[in-house]
């Protein structure tokens, strides 16, 4: 750990900067999302008479440890690609905030910790998958993305992990309803990733990451690999009503939203600019949120 102006701040200072650098460390707002997934699987796969509060407070808990642990290996295993990137070169491990050693030893305890309130608060089933999770984000995603784009079909499957294993918690199996909500957050991840390596395709260049498809480049071929997913998520999204989970009106959500998201394609189809795929970044950042709370009302 590296402070070069420690003797000049207070013990108070330095114990919260130290803390603040470990949160963020944990990448706070993918790892609320991952939280935020999980409890909703759960609800949507609870059935009877009142949902178990504190088992969703802990499904939540212990998945925003597992997360946290997971984008923490992710960053001890490309600190030497994030000091090039602009968007990476401030975070607490390049910058020598925190040590590798230490945020080794803080990765264990957080992924031992998630695990452990998985396996005491919900199953077996849940806390291998979230294993499962963590072992694919850090060590198979992670090193695949300097590969090719195969690294977003493998990154796709942990981040489409979380709404899974909350209805495996509620439910403790599997049902074609559990793989439908994982279908959508698993389609989901490819306009959503792509857009952001279109965005940041400067900065992944100088880290070596290849992660857009059509060799690499932002063109219309790329564009309309982007639109032909988000499409997929139109008829998707119907799926929930269609099998029972949740009414007509999470599925009148779901479509406007998907009429939306799939439109901002049609004009990085036209443009093939950064400033339309910035568009669908953010638009993938509002699609799911909204289409799971959509979900999540129609069913309470």
């Amino acid at each position: 750990m590296q402070y070069p102006n420690s003797q000049n701040i207070s013990i108070t200072d330095f114990v919260l900067s130290y803390a603040k650098n470990l949160f963020i460390l944990l990448k706070p707002r993918l790892s609320f999302l991952v939280a935020f997934s999980s409890a909703f699987g759960y609800v949507l796969g609870f059935s009877g008479s009142g949902i178990n509060y504190a088992v969703l407070a802990f499904l939540s808990l212990g998945g925003f440890l597992v997360s946290g642990s997971a984008v923490t290996i992710n960053q001890i295993l490309e600190i030497e690609l994030d000091k090039k990137m602009d968007r990476t070169k401030n975070r607490p491990l390049p910058t020598g905030k925190i040590s590798i050693q230490e945020a080794t030893i803080y990765a264990v305890i957080t992924g031992l910790a998630g695990l452990g309130l998985l396996l005491i608060f919900t199953n077996v089933l849940t806390t291998i998958l979230s294993l499962v999770s963590l072992i694919l984000y850090s060590f198979v995603y992670t090193p695949l993305k300097r590969v090719g784009p195969i690294a977003v079909f493998a990154g796709a499957i942990p981040g489409a992990l979380p709404p899974l294993l909350g209805w495996v918690a509620a439910t403790n199996g599997f049902s074609i309803e559990a793989w439908i909500i994982f279908g959508i957050q698993f389609i989901w991840q490819f306009p959503h990733f792509w857009a952001i390596a279109w965005v940041a395709d400067e900065d992944y260049k100088k880290a070596g990451f290849k992660l857009l498809p059509s060799g690499g480049k932002k063109d219309l071929n790329t564009a309309i690999q982007i639109m032909i997913y988000t499409l997929f998520l139109i008829p998707l999204g119907l799926l929930p009503t269609l099998f029972g989970i949740t009414g007509i009106y999470s599925a009148l959500v779901a479509t406007i939203c998907g009429v939306l998201f799939l439109s901002q394609t049609f004009y990085l189809m036209k443009e093939c600019s950064k400033e339309a795929a910035l568009k669908i970044m953010f638009g993938s950042f509002l699609y799911l949120p909204i289409v799971q709370v959509a979900y999540l009302l129609d069913k309470i």
